[in-house]
């Protein structure tokens, strides 16, 4: 069994929201769009009711006096515990600093090496990837070297035993 829209609960954004809207302090948007929940629903406005009677009972409260030193001693109190604080890490921030900054240096130098490497890897030229391309070649470079140059071969082209009519 759902509840109807008469007696639907705020949802706990909306109801976080609450007191900035009792206060007006919402914005428009948001305020707009809680509004016509309040509006819609019996169980919302209960809810606001609630807390504008909860504000209304704290104003009425007493308020405590505060001495004029109060804002000076709570200064003065939260710059010790700051101060403690950092006079405790300042021997590790004096270890570590130097040690990040070696750790970092190492870092860069190492990726440097590392593109350098790939770079070079990749781009310089594999000697036995070319002799294994060039292998017919090199096995037969002597017989090559005794022709000389190309006239032979050309002689040849053009004899009947090996030229174009052979075809």
């Amino acid at each position: 069994m759902s509840a109807g829209p008469d007696h639907q609960r705020l949802r706990p954004e909306d109801r976080a929201n609450l007191v900035a809207y009792v206060d007006g302090e919402l914005a428009e948007e948001e305020a707009r769009a809680l509004t016509t929940k309040i509006t819609h629903s019996a169980t919302a406005r209960r809810e606001v009711d609630l807390l504008k009677k909860t504000w209304d009972a704290l104003d009425k409260l007493p308020r405590p006096h505060v001495s004029d030193q109060f804002h000076d001693r709570t200064l003065s109190y939260i710059r010790s515990i700051e101060s403690r604080k950092q006079a405790r890490l300042a021997p590790l921030a004096a270890a570590f600093g130097g040690a990040g900054r070696l750790a970092a240096c190492l870092v860069v130098a190492g990726a440097a090496g590392a593109g350098g490497y790939l770079a070079a890897w990749g781009l310089w030229p594999d000697a036995d990837r070319r002799l294994a391309r060039e292998l017919s070649l090199a096995e037969h470079l002597d017989e090559y070297q005794e022709v000389g140059n190309f006239d032979l071969l050309e002689a040849l082209k053009r004899s009947p035993e090996f030229g174009e009519s052979r075809r």
